[in-house]
C-alpha cells in the first residue's frame, strides 16, 4: 500500500498525551504590536483561559502555508549577519554570486543537504528559481519528446496542475490514478495505477499542501519508470529513500525558509536528454554544468537555505526532525478526534499530512458553520494564531505546521481549539 495507516490517536504512537503540555500552553503575543495588545486581543485575552505570556519580541504563531515561519535561531543569525557577514564587510545580499564567499556559503548549503538527505553521488543537487510550478513545465521539457507519453497520479490541487502543464507538452499526459472525484481527501493503492508501458516518468505531488494528503513511504511505480516528486511541502520534514527517486523539486518557503529558491535533486542519468527548444534556464544539462549558476542565483535564499539545512543537521537529522513533527500534528489530530464531532479532518486516516491540516466545523447549517469559522479564525487571531485561513478553494481552516513551528505553536491551537468548543458546541 502507499500509506502506512496512522492510528486514531497519534500521541500514543509518539508516547505522549494529547492534553500533556494544555495548562502550560503559551499562546503567541495576542497580535502583540511593540508589546501593546489590541482591543479586540485584550478582550479575546481576559474572556479566555489560555496562558497569554507571547512568544519572543512580540511574535505570532504562523500557520500559513508558505511563505511560512523560520526558525527564530535562524532569524537571529540572518540578522547579525546582515550588515556584515563573517566580516567580509558585506551583507550577503550584496556578494557577488562568483566571488569566494559566495561560492562557499553555495558550496555548504549543498554539502549539508547531501548530507542531510544522503543524497547518492549519481545525484545533482540544483539552486534553481522559478518556484516548483516551473519544473510543471521543466519535467517534460528535459525528459520527455513531445510524442511521448508520462504518468500523473493526482491526489489534490498541485497534481491537477502539475498534469495540466503537462499536456501542453506530451503527446499523452496520462492520468494514471486521480481522487477527485472524493474530493481528494485520500491516496489510491499502487495497485489500482493505470501505468504506461512507455511513459517516461511517474509523477506524484508527495504533500498536497490545500487538501492534507501525504504519501507516507516511497513509492515504486511498477512500470519502471523514474518517479518524480513535488516534495515542496513536505521537503526535509522526514527521512527518504532519494534512491528511489529520479527527481525530487521543492519550493523552499514551507520547510526551507524565504521565497526565491526552488532545489531539484535530479539523478544523472536523467540530464542530458533536453528537447532542443527547451529554454535555457530549464535545461538541467545547463544548469548542472554551471553549478546553478548560469545567471545570479537567488542568492539570499540559498544562504537562508543553508542556515537551515546547517540547523536540522545539527537538530540529529531528519530522524529527529520527524519525530517532533509527529509529536506536533498530534496535538492537532487529537484535539480534533476529541472534539466529539465538532471539528473534523476531511482526510483518510491513512494519509493525513503532518505538515497541512484541514479542519472543519461540523454544522448542518452552512450559514451557521461559516459563521463558526469566521469566528474560530478571529478568535484565534487575536490569541496570536494567525494564517488558519483555509485555501480560497477548499474552505473551513488549515494548520501549517511546518518544520520551524515550535510544538507549543501546535499545542496552543489545540487547547485553543477545545476551549472554542466548549463555547461554541
Amino acid at each position: 500500500l502507499i500509506a502506512l495507516a496512522m492510528p486514531v490517536s497519534l500521541s500514543a504512537r509518539v508516547g505522549v498525551s494529547s492534553g500533556a503540555r494544555v495548562g502550560v500552553c503559551r499562546v503567541g503575543g495576542a497580535r502583540v504590536l511593540g508589546n501593546v495588545r489590541t482591543s479586540a486581543a485584550a478582550s479575546s485575552a481576559a474572556s479566555s483561559s489560555l496562558d497569554l505570556a507571547g512568544v519572543s519580541g512580540g511574535r505570532v504563531y504562523n500557520f500559513s502555508a508558505g511563505p511560512a515561519c523560520i526558525y527564530e535561531d535562524v532569524l537571529t543569525t540572518a540578522s547579525s549577519e546582515m550588515m556584515n557577514w563573517e566580516n567580509s564587510g558585506t551583507s550577503v545580499m550584496e556578494m557577488s554570486h562568483r566571488g569566494k564567499e559566495f561560492m562557499g556559503i553555495h558550496a555548504k548549503a549543498i554539502a549539508d543537504l547531501r548530507e542531510l538527505l544522503s543524497i547518492p553521488d549519481n545525484y545533482q543537487v540544483l539552486f534553481l528559481q522559478g518556484g516548483a510550478s516551473l519544473q510543471f513545465a521543466s519535467i517534460p521539457l528535459n525528459l520527455a519528446s513531445a510524442e511521448d507519453t508520462a504518468d500523473y497520479v493526482t491526489t489534490g490541487s498541485w497534481g491537477a496542475k502539475a498534469i495540466g502543464e503537462g499536456k501542453k507538452f506530451l503527446k499523452n499526459a496520462n492520468e494514471a490514478a486521480s481522487t477527485k472525484s472524493s474530493g481528494f481527501t485520500s491516496i489510491p493503492a499502487t495497485s489500482e495505477w493505470s501505468l504506461s508501458d512507455d511513459a517516461k516518468y511517474v509523477h506524484i505531488c508527495a504533500n498536497e499542501t490545500i487538501q492534507g494528503v501525504e504519501f507516507k513511504t516511497d513509492v515504486v511505480p511498477a512500470n519502471g519508470a523514474p518517479l518524480i516528486a513535488d516534495m515542496s511541502s513536505n521537503f526535509v520534514s522526514k527521512p527518504i529513500d532519494v534512491s528511489k527517486y529520479g527527481i525530487i523539486y521543492a519550493g523552499a518557503q514551507k520547510n526551507v525558509g524565504p521565497a526565491g529558491l526552488t532545489v531539484v535533486i535530479v539523478r544523472d542519468d536523467l540530464i542530458g536528454n533536453a528537447r532542443a527548444d527547451c529554454p535555457t534556464m530549464q535545461n538541467y544539462a545547463i544548469m548542472a554544468e554551471n553549478d546553478s549558476m548560469y545567471n545570479t542565483p537567488p542568492c539570499y535564499s540559498i544562504y537562508m537555505a543553508g542556515l537551515v539545512f546547517d540547523k536540522l543537521n545539527k537538530m540529529g537529522g531528519l530522524e529527529a526532525v520527524e519525530k517532533v513533527n509527529i509529536e506536533k500534528c498530534a496535538h492537532i489530530y487529537d484535539a480534533i478526534a476529541g472534539s466529539d464531532g465538532f471539528f473534523n479532518c476531511p482526510v483518510d486516516m491513512t494519509c493525513r499530512s503532518a505538515m497541512n491540516i484541514p479542519i472543519t466545523i461540523v454544522n448542518e447549517d452552512a450559514d451557521k458553520r461559516a459563521e463558526l469559522e469566521k469566528a474560530f479564525i478571529a478568535e484565534a487571531g487575536d490569541l496570536g494564531m494567525v494564517a488558519l485561513k483555509g485555501h480560497r478553494s477548499v474552505g473551513g481552516m488549515r494548520a501549517s505546521i511546518y518544520n520551524a513551528m515550535p510544538i507549543e505553536g501546535a499545542e496552543a491551537l489545540a487547547a485553543f481549539m477545545k476551549e472554542f468548543k466548549a463555547k461554541h458546541a
